[in-house]
């Protein structure tokens, strides 16, 4: 768990970060989210110091991270950047052995993490291994990028807007990839984006910066629901506030009695994903199935558009 209490950083009379206070839940993913200049890179690099508080505490697990030297802390935290920040001269094997090699981890441990990380990532270590950064694409650079701050087994991994330099294609692929491996791994990540579509996709919770303090904090439900200020409202769009109200509602909520042709779709599907399923397949209705594989009913296009028309 990472504990931030009464946070604060300044520059001379500039406050950029100001009494900022929230608990991240250990294998949780929380994205901090707000305008430029808010204040949210600031925030995600005082945790691994990079940046010296100027008064507050930030615990992990309960231990102040003051009391540790800031290379040993920076070492046991993954960070992964915008375009990805790969060392060019060093092959892909190598930038992701940097931190396991500096930790004095013994070659044979190395070289099982590349090929574990590697392949994890969908790159062949034969292919991929002896590569330089520049030959490879901008969605395998990040990759690499991530897989080499994952390389020390850390608990936790902060990003700071790690997609921000990919085409829309290859982003919604990778941020895909990174869920399902935080998932696998069980890391802790905190993740910087000006993206809300990105924020919505990816968080358990998040955290809206503005000016330098967290105007509001919780699951991405809660956001749309009950914005706590006119500028969370603003951020999330009243535009997208209908298709955000279906991204955080599951089918479950609304399936109904009765039958209907075609793919089933699972109550756990998010009802944005479901009238996604239904426009694409020409469907005003789709069958909707239990965990067990089970019909359970169906839901209707119609009562999809209503909750989002209804509750905006």
């Amino acid at each position: 768990m990472i504990e931030i209490e009464g946070l604060t950083k300044r520059y001379g009379e500039a406050t950029v970060v100001d009494n900022v206070s929230l608990a991240v839940q250990p294998q949780s993913v929380t994205v901090i989210v707000g305008t430029s200049g808010s204040g949210k890179t600031t925030l995600l690099r005082m945790i691994n110091r990079l940046v010296e508080p100027t008064s507050g505490l930030i615990l992990i697990d309960g231990r102040n991270v003051l009391d540790l030297p800031g290379f040993e802390l920076r070492r046991s935290i993954g960070y992964a950047i915008q375009g990805h920040g790969l060392f060019p001269h060093r092959t892909v094997g190598q930038n992701i052995a940097t931190v396991p090699e500096l930790l004095g981890w013994d070659r044979q441990r190395v070289s099982a993490k590349v090929h574990e990380l590697l392949s994890l990532f969908q790159l062949d270590p034969k292919l991929y291994a002896d590569r330089f950064p520049s030959e490879l694409s901008g969605g395998q650079q990040q990759r690499v990028g991530v897989a080499r701050a994952l390389a020390a087994e850390p608990n936790i991994l902060l990003m700071d807007e790690p997609f921000g330099a990919l085409d829309p294609i290859i982003r919604a692929k990778a941020q895909e990839d990174l869920l399902a491996i935080q998932k696998k791994l069980g890391v802790t990540i905190v993740l910087v984006t000006h993206d809300m579509d990105e924020a919505f996709f990816l968080a358990d919770r998040i955290a809206v910066m503005d000016k330098g303090k967290v105007v509001q904090y919780g699951p991405p439900a809660e956001l749309v629901l009950n914005p706590a200020t006119p500028f969370v409202r603003t951020l999330i769009g009243e535009r997208e506030r209908p298709l955000r109200l279906l991204s955080v509602a599951t089918v479950s909520e609304i399936v109904e009695p009765g039958e209907a042709e075609g793919e089933p779709l699972t109550g756990s599907l998010s009802q944005r994903d479901a009238l996604s399923a239904m426009l694409w397949a020409g469907r005003d209705s789709l069958p909707v199935v239990g965990t067990d594989g089970q019909k359970i009913g169906r839901i209707r296009r119609e009562t999809l558009l209503q909750q989002a028309a209804g509750r905006s």
